[in-house]
C-alpha cells in the first residue's frame, strides 16, 4: 500500500503517488478496471476531471474496489465553461462520482470560457481561437471554491496549471491558499523557480503527466537511463518518478495496464529510497542542458505567465 503522504497546509494528508486517469481514447470499462485494480494494487489517491468525461467509470472503479470511501482521496476539477457555475459542476462531479465530498477540487485551467458560447466543452471563435470569457474574474471563480469548503461538499481546493503570475491574481484577495498546484512537471519541464515559488507559499506541486505525454522521449533519456543502471532499479520510469517524489512532488502516472499500473507504484517508491543527491543534481541539469520541452499547450490565445509557452495571439471578438 502507498503510505508516502505529503502534509497539506490545513492539515490532510495527500498520498504522494496517485492514479491519473486522463486518456486520449478513454473507454469507461477499461478506465473503472484500471481505478479497481489501482486501488487493490495500493494506490490510495485517484484523480480525474470532469473534462475528462470519465468520472461515473471512475465512481464506477471506486464502488468494485471495495476499499471504504473515506480511505481514498479523490481529486477533480472545474472546467472553463463551469467558471460562473462552480457549485453547478461540483455537483454533477459528486454525482457521477457517488460520493457526498471530494479530497480536493481544482480550477483545471485559469481560463474562464464562454458558457454561452458554441461547445460545452471548446467553445470558439469562427476564426479558430478559443472564446474565452474575458469579463471573468478568476478572483470571483476562486471566491466560489472557497465557498464549496465553506459548505463542506470538498475538503480542500488548489490551483491547476496556474503559473506564479496567475497565483499571485488570487492570492491577495483568497481566504483560503490553495493546497496545491497541478502542473505538467517531468524531467523535461521541471519548472524549478516556479517549484521554489509553490514551497514559500506552502503549496504542494502535483505533477500531472510526470513520464511525458504518448511518445515523448523521457523513458530513453540518457542521464534517467544511466541512473537506473547505476542504482540497480528495473527501469528509467522508476527515476522519473522518484525524482519527482524526492522534490515532495505529487505524482500522478496513467496507465491501463495492470502491470504498469503497479510497477509505477512500486518503482517510485523504490527510486525515491534510493537515488543520490548526485543524481537529483544531475538530473535538475537535463532540461536546462537543452532538452527544456513542454507537451501541453493549447493554445488559449492569452498570457498564462508561464516561461517556454508560445507567445499568445490575441483573438478577435
Amino acid at each position: 500500500m502507498s503510505s508516502h503522504l505529503i502534509a497539506l497546509h490545513n492539515g490532510q494528508n495527500i498520498p504522494a503517488i496517485g492514479l491519473g486517469t486522463w486518456q486520449p481514447k478513454p473507454n469507461a470499462s477499461e478506465i473503472a478496471r484500471a481505478v479497481e485494480h489501482g486501488l487493490k494494487a495500493g494506490y490510495r489517491h485517484i484523480d480525474c476531471a470532469w473534462f475528462y468525461g470519465n468520472e461515473k467509470a471512475v465512481g464506477d472503479g471506486l464502488l468494485a474496489s471495495g476499499v471504504p470511501r473515506e480511505d481514498v482521496f479523490v481529486t477533480s476539477k472545474v472546467w472553463g465553461t463551469y467558471h460562473r457555475r462552480v457549485e453547478e459542476s461540483l455537483d454533477q462531479t459528486l454525482a457521477n462520482l457517488g460520493t457526498t465530498y471530494l479530497d480536493l477540487y481544482l480550477v483545471h485551467w485559469p481560463v474562464a470560457l464562454n458558457v454561452n458560447g458554441n461547445h460545452p466543452l471548446m467553445p470558439m471563435h469562427p476564426n479558430g481561437k478559443f472564446d474565452i470569457d474575458e469579463s471573468r474574474d478568476i478572483r470571483d471563480t476562486w471566491k466560489a471554491m472557497e465557498a464549496m469548503v465553506k459548505k463542506g461538499k470538498v475538503k480542500a481546493i488548489g490551483a491547476s496549471n496556474f503559473s506564479q503570475m496567475m497565483l499571485e491574481k488570487i492570492l491577495p484577495t483568497a481566504e483560503i491558499i490553495p493546497a496545491v498546484n497541478q502542473l505538467e512537471l517531468h524531467l523535461y519541464n521541471p519548472q524549478l523557480k516556479l517549484l521554489d515559488y509553490l514551497k514559500s507559499k506552502k503549496i504542494v506541486p502535483q505533477a500531472y503527466s510526470p513520464l511525458g505525454s504518448t511518445g515523448a522521449p523521457l523513458l530513453t533519456d540518457e542521464s534517467a537511463t544511466e541512473i537506473a543502471k547505476k542504482r540497480g532499479l528495473k527501469s528509467t520510469s522508476d527515476v522519473l518518478l522518484g525524482y519527482l517524489l524526492t522534490k515532495d512532488i505529487v505524482i500522478l502516472p496513467k496507465s491501463m495496464s495492470p502491470s504498469r499500473i503497479e510497477s509505477n507504484l512500486t518503482g517510485a517508491l523504490k527510486a525515491y529510497n534510493m537515488l543520490t543527491p548526485e543524481d537529483i543534481k544531475i538530473l535538475d541539469g537535463v532540461a536546462a542542458g537543452g532538452k527544456q520541452k513542454r507537451f501541453t499547450m493549447p493554445p488559449w490565445g492569452i498570457d498564462l505567465g508561464f516561461d517556454n509557452w508560445p507567445a499568445p495571439t490575441k483573438a478577435p471578438l
